[in-house]
């Protein structure tokens, strides 16, 4: 990218620790092909650098661009007609979702997060059906959407070689139903075609084809310890070690998870994927709302990264996650907005108000979430969980040119006392439409409303179109198949947990 300065009213670089962070008033940072050149005020460097394109007009915040560490789809599933439920019956009734052109559906996702600050994004994708060819057309369709758009992804095509729908050995669930669900479900697994080598050739494929390039990496994401055997937990960990690539694992989002860990490994399923050399700072774990208070010792221990997903786990009720006990344990920790957020889009400036907020316990102890640390998870902690490692996140030299401009005077009008801290302001008072100016790469990607890169309304437009057809015979047959089968997913998980093992929703500790 062709050299310029970015300035600012004030900006922040960095957070330092839970209480304090890196601001240089009239601050501004230069950018050559991509990278961080320098940091300083904008006086200085103008002065050094009179005939560098100027980018900002003085009136805004500067901040790194933020990172969502944990995300699936464009249109979310209420727009698709999937109400949201407890995660395991939500399952059966995301089988009424359209055939979505993918392209055009990772694009509208991509829409929204840009607009609000989001420069990189961690996109778990899954449940793609078809053969190996079928499955990586589908794959490449989503990594070119980012590239036209111009957003960073850290990619990884989710693995599931069992137990597609239930908690349940996939014959040994349909074997249960009555006879006249066991040929639409076996239709419905039989969609899904690849096999454990199958979902390994996927990631070496797109790894080769991508992984140089400056604004996509691949990495691997084991979906849920439900979902992957034994064999895969093992290719996975071998793949991770061979590729030096990070992995991204859904575990104990609910307590039925915990439970199913339980029978599975008579243990957590924390101690359970350790026995496959899975912990580590290669490994980030999706909610892990339901982890106790040793499992969150090992998790410190061997620095693995957890992921918060507020919204998805206020929404789907799933719990709520000891954040901070992470916190006062040194865990690394970053925030997704997994599906959608609490307004149903992908708004990274409401999310980490929702953790700032959602952790509040009832005392005076100060280990409630800070302006500060929820600002590092959204940048330096959001990107030791991608494939990107420590380039992105910190306005510094030698980082990736990454920035988004908040409009300050939207922030602070019409009036905002003159001691309330710059970051404290931005995060409890900034709205999505105070983004001016998104950057990536050195690349302004977003500038007053506008994508400077795709035709967001054509695009918005054809997605429109392309899902005004009739339902195709597939999608018929998948509606009445959710609406027939939710009753005996709801029977299945009915007398899932054992009273003599534990109670169902037993908590390790109150300080959330």
């Amino acid at each position: 990218m062709p050299a310029s300065l970015v300035r600012s009213r004030a900006m922040i670089t960095r957070a330092l620790d839970r209480y304090r962070w890196e601001e240089i008033a009239d601050g501004a940072v230069l950018q050559e092909d991509g990278t961080i050149a320098a940091v300083c005020t904008f006086a200085d460097l103008r002065r050094l650098h009179p005939n560098v394109p100027v980018i900002g007009s003085g009136n805004e915040v500067l901040l790194p661009g933020f990172i969502n560490g944990h995300h699936h789809v464009g249109l979310t599933p209420v727009q698709l007609g999937s109400p949201d439920m407890p995660l395991e019956l939500w399952f059966v009734t995301r089988m009424v979702m359209r055939n979505v052109n993918m392209y055009l559906d990772t694009l509208y996702s991509a829409f929204e997060m840009i607009a609000s600050g989001i420069t990189t994004v961690q996109h778990l994708h899954g449940w793609a059906p078809g053969k190996l060819a079928d499955v990586e057309t589908r794959c490449e369709d989503v990594i070119r959407a980012y590239q036209d758009v111009g957003m960073r992804v850290s990619y990884s095509f989710s693995v599931r070689d069992q137990n597609r729908l239930v908690y349940q050995d996939d014959a040994a669930f349909v074997a249960s139903l009555p006879a006249e669900l066991r040929g639409p479900v076996q239709r419905w697994y039989d969609r899904f075609q690849l096999s454990l080598d199958d979902f390994i050739a996927v990631f070496e494929d797109l790894h080769g084809r991508h992984h140089n390039k400056s604004r996509v990496k691949v990495q691997l994401s084991p979906a849920n310890l439900h979902w992957c055997s034994d064999a895969a937990l093992t290719r996975l960990a071998e793949t991770s070690r061979k590729y030096d690539v990070p992995l991204h694992m859904h575990l104990l989002e609910t307590a039925y998870q915990k439970e199913y860990a339980r029978r599975r490994g008579d243990c957590t399923a924390v101690e359970y994927i350790d026995r496959f050399g899975l912990l580590g700072p290669r490994m980030t774990l999706g909610h892990g709302v339901w982890l106790n208070e040793a499992d969150i010792d090992r998790l410190a221990e061997t620095g693995t990264c957890v992921c918060h997903n507020c919204s998805s786990n206020f929404r789907l009720r799933s719990g709520v996650a000891a954040l901070n006990v992470f916190e006062a344990k040194g865990i690394n920790t970053a925030i997704g907005l997994d599906e959608a957020g609490i307004n149903d889009d992908r708004d990274m400036l409401q999310e980490m108000r929702m953790v700032l907020r959602a952790h509040r316990v009832p005392g005076m102890d100060d280990d409630v979430p800070t302006p500060a640390q929820v600002f590092r998870m959204a940048t330096s902690g959001g990107t030791k969980t991608t494939a990107f490692g420590d380039r992105l996140g910190v306005l510094e030299v030698g980082r990736a040119a990454d920035m988004v401009l908040i409009d300050w005077q939207q922030v602070s009008w019409p009036y905002l006392d003159v001691e309330t801290p710059l970051l404290d302001a931005v995060l409890q008072r900034a709205k999505s439409q105070a983004v001016r100016t998104v950057i990536c790469d050195g690349e302004v990607i977003y500038a007053d409303g506008r994508f400077t890169k795709v035709d967001r309304d054509g695009a918005l437009r054809a997605l429109h179109d392309d899902l005004g057809r009739a339902l195709a015979d597939d999608e018929v047959e998948r509606r009445k198949l959710s609406k027939a089968l939710l009753p005996h997913v709801k029977a299945f998980y009915a007398n899932y947990f054992d009273p003599a093992a534990h109670a169902p929703f037993y908590r390790p500790s109150s300080r959330i």
